[in-house]
Order: structure tokens, then C-alpha cells, then sequence
């Protein structure tokens, strides 16, 4: 069920009203509600999987009260072994097993060596799966670590694997904040209802407003770049670069909008990260959730930056290449994270990547400082936005072609009418640079907001989010 269709606008106020007016005094009712309604948003989309959730919910379930029951520290780690080869099992099936088996193939071929009978399956990749295997394997880890202790609450349990609006795109929420939320009493609130409806109401604009607007031209662009200027090529880098922002973090708005309509608080997914003053900066702000995720559980076990600058450079490498892999099977996602990583090491052996934790307006307010932050802003938004065309192009050779053609000089083939895309960008950098400076926005605006959402969606452009194919 997409967040932007007809069907979640009536789902949503159904589930509300039971859970708040005709449920509210049973915390079991209310999570067996949670459960069931989460598993009909699911099941909207494939039923078929359904099966997949509940097995890696009784798998982690089960796993988390071994890990704790179990008092030899070997037989600990076995089970904690048994999750996650689990997750990654599942994972690397439904994600992978195409693209390794094709690359094969591919591999064999350029060889000379061209195989008969291949074994390739056509897997369909389920909705959520990278984001529910970690938020499940991220479980039994702190379990092990002890951070956390197990639930013998299955329906609690089930309903934190399962919970519907972060589980096709995330925040990847961690059990030690989402579980304990699930399994205490939650009280109406009606600040909650009013920021949960004002951050649907934000993240409904992004995506159906912005991201949806600039997704025909972008398609346009990419798919026919070897007919476009330079000019008309940097148009379609930097408008991806909105879409793909306007389209996720709007997901994520709404998800934690439609979380704090049930009275629970998900974490921060981004923070304004086209305001990043550099690289470091960017990755504190974006998909916050899936960064602090690899911080916690692959950069530091592997020593993080503690064991020297080459075993560092090493690490950082690690974690921006597993990201980069995470997001897709395929080579271009290996190379967006190859990028990030060569961009953000040099301040690394620097020790300046923990600069810029202030906000610009935090800063030294001289004219000086304004236009050195500036400058950097834009220079750290031109190196992601280049990295951006290795993420969307189809193949790396396109990608590099892509950006070979960007010097090109040529007349378009036909005339691009654009104004008003790029009016829709300066809005979503405007409105975002209020939030960011923190001034509140007036009623009036949301209103007007609101209109537009309205009348975007009745040009019945209710396109999937982008995050649904990770």
C-alpha cells in the first residue's frame, strides 16, 4: 500500500479510530491491531510474502530468548550466528542472486565461454526486505551485547518487526527504541496528532509535489542524455538529486508523521543534508538510520577509527562499499559508495571529518563566514550530485558517458520547458532552509501546502517511492 494512494487514506483513519476510540484500554488489543494492520499494508502490495515476515519473526524471536537463556558464551555467539546468516541468507537470495548469478554469466562470456543451461531464477525482490532483516539482525546483536534484554511478548514482537509505517523504506529503528514504546501503555495526545498530521502533510509534499513533478523530466534526461546538452544534462544530475531527496525523505516524514499519530516516536531519518558544508556532514544527515546502523554494527566492531589510519582508511571503505551494495545488485551502487568513500577519507587522515557539528547559524555570523559556508554548501552539493548520476544510470559505462557528454556542446533536440521545475526546487530549498533555521511555519502555508498536494494528486501521479526497489 503506497502512502500516496486513495487506499492508505482510508486504511489510515479506520486503524486510527480503533485503535484510539474502541481499543484504547487493552495494550495487547492495540498491538494485536498494529500487527494485523500492518500485515494487511504489507499484503496489499504481495500477500505471498507475508509468510517471509512471520518466518524471520519467529526465527529472531526465538533466537533472541536462546541468546539470553544461554549462559556459555560460545553457545551465545552460535545463536547470534544462527540470525544473522538468517537475514543475510534471506538477503542475499531475494537481493542477489540474480545479479551475482548474471555477473557470472557475463564474466564467462567475455571470455569467449558462453554457457548452455544457465540456473538464473527470476527472484522477485520483496518490498522491505533490507530494512526489516537489519532491524531484526540489529535485535539480536544487542541482545548478545547486552544492551538489550528479550521480550517473551511474541504479538509485541511481531508488531516491532512488522510495524507499518517504517517497514517497506525505514527509519531502521532499533529494538532498544521502538520495542520498549510498543510494550509500555501509550496515551492520546493531541501535539502528537498535530505534528504527526503537520510531518505527513511535509512529506506528502516532497514526494507527490516535488519528486514526483521532476521524476518525467529526469526519465527523460537520463534515458536520452546522449541528445542533450551539457547544459540540459546538469539540469537532469541536479534535479535527481531533488527527487530522489524530496522522495525519501518525504517517505520518511510521513512514516514518522503516521508512527506519532499511534503515540510512538521513530528517530530522525534526515536533517537537512543539501545545507553540509562537507562530506562527513552529508552522511550525519543523510538516511540517518542506515548510516549509524553500519557505524554500530560494522565500522566500530572492525575498530573504526581507533587502529590506526591505514586499518581506518580500510574500514571507512568497508562501510561506504557495504552501503553502497545495500541499496542494489549492481556495479553502480558498488562504484556511489567507492566515490563517497574516496571523498570522505582525505578528511579522514585530515581528523577534520568531525568538523561542522554546528548549524550555519550557529556559526561565526560575519559576512566572511556566511560566504565561506556558502561556498562550501555548494561544493559539497556538486560532488554528491555527481555521484548522484552513478546511482541512477543503469550501467557504469553510461554513467562515465553521462558525464563525458555533460562537455559536449549541442543544441537540444526539442525545447524544454522547465521553469517551472526549476520553481518547485527553489520551493523545496526555501521552505526547507525555514525549517532549518527553525522558524515555525504558519498555518497559512501548510494550507496552501495542503491545496497544492491536493491538486497534484489529482493528476493521478501516484508513482512508487524510489526506496521501495532497496
Amino acid at each position: 500500500m503506497l502512502f500516496n494512494s486513495l487506499a492508505f487514506f482510508i486504511f489510515l483513519p479506520i486503524v486510527f479510530v480503533l485503535y484510539w476510540y474502541v481499543i484504547y484500554k487493552s495494550l495487547k488489543a492495540q498491538n494485536l491491531l498494529v500487527l494485523l494492520s500492518s500485515y494487511v499494508f504489507y499484503g496489499w502490495w504481495d500477500y505471498r510474502f507475508l509468510l517471509l515476515i512471520f518466518i524471520s519473526t519467529l526465527v529472531d524471536y526465538s533466537v533472541g530468548l536462546k541468546i539470553a537463556s544461554n549462559q556459555n558464551q560460545i553457545n551465545k555467539k552460535k545463536w547470534l550466528w544462527v540470525s544473522i546468516l538468517f537475514n543475510l541468507g534471506l538477503l542475499g537470495f531475494f537481493k542477489y542472486y540474480n545479479f551475482f548469478v548474471n555477473s557470472w554469466i557475463n564474466a564467462l562470456d567475455s571470455i569467449g565461454y558462453t554457457l548452455q543451461n544457465t540456473w538464473t531464477l527470476q527472484v522477485i525482490l520483496p518490498v522491505g526486505i533490507s530494512f526489516y532483516t537489519f532491524q531484526t539482525m540489529s535485535y539480536s546483536i544487542d541482545i548478545y551485547r547486552g544492551q538489550l534484554k528479550p521480550t517473551k511478548d511474541f504479538i509485541g514482537f511481531a508488531a516491532f518487526v512488522s510495524f507499518f509505517p517504517q517497514l517497506v523504506a525505514g527509519p531502521i529503528e532499533r529494538a532498544s527504541n521502538l520495542l520498549p514504546q510498543i510494550l509500555s501503555k501509550r496515551k492520546f495526545n493531541k501535539k502528537n496528532l498535530a505534528s504527526g498530521v503537520t510531518l505527513i502533510i511535509w512529506g506528502l509534499f516532497k514526494k507527490v509535489v516535488i519528486a514526483d513533478s521532476l521524476s518525467p523530466v529526469v526519465n527523460d534526461i537520463f534515458e536520452n542524455y546522449t541528445t542533450y546538452s551539457g547544459g540540459t544534462l546538469i539540469t537532469g544530475a541536479i534535479f535527481f538529486a531533488f527527487q530522489i531527496y524530496g522522495d525519501f525523505s518525504g517517505y520518511s516524514d510521513i512514516a514518522i508523521g503516521t508512527a506519532r499519530l499511534f503515540g510512538f516516536d521513530l528517530m530522525t531519518n534526515f536533517n537537512f543534508p543539501y545545507f553540509s558544508k562537507s562530506i562527513g556532514e552529508f552522511w550525519r544527515k543523510w538516511h540517518i538510520s542506515l548510516s549509524t546502523w553500519f557505524r554500530d554494527y560494522l565500522y566500530i566492531p572492525l575498530g573504526g577509527s581507533k587502529v590506526g589510519k591505514l586499518k581506518g582508511v580500510r574500514n571507512v571503505f568497508a562501510i561506504f562499499l557495504v552501503s553502497g551494495f545495500w541499496h542494489g545488485a549492481n556495479w553502480t551502487f558498488l562504484v556511489w559508495g567507492g566515490i563517497h568513500a574516496l571523498l570522505f577519507i582525505p578528511s579522514f587522515i585530515l581528523g577534520t571529518n568531525r568538523r561542522h557539528l554546528v548549524t550555519v547559524d550557529q556559526s561565526n555570523p560575519s559576512s566572511f563566514s556566511f560566504i565561506k559556508n556558502i561556498g562550501q554548501i555548494i561544493l559539497t552539493f556538486s560532488v554528491v550530485t555527481i555521484a548522484w548520476i552513478f546511482f541512477r544510470a543503469k550501467s557504469i559505462y553510461i554513467a562515465f558517458d553521462y558525464l563525458a557528454h555533460i562537455t559536449s556542446v549541442k543544441t537540444d533536440p526539442k525545447s524544454f520547458v522547465i521553469f517551472a521545475d526549476w520553481i518547485l526546487v527553489f520551493l523545496l530549498i526555501s521552505l526547507d532552509y525555514i525549517l532549518y533555521k527553525k522558524n515555525k511555519i504558519s498555518v497559512f502555508i501548510w494550507l496552501i501546502l495542503s491545496l497544492i498536494i491536493f491538486g497534484a494528486m489529482n493528476r493521478e501521479l501516484q508513482s512508487e517511492f524510489i526506496y521501495f526497489q532497496f
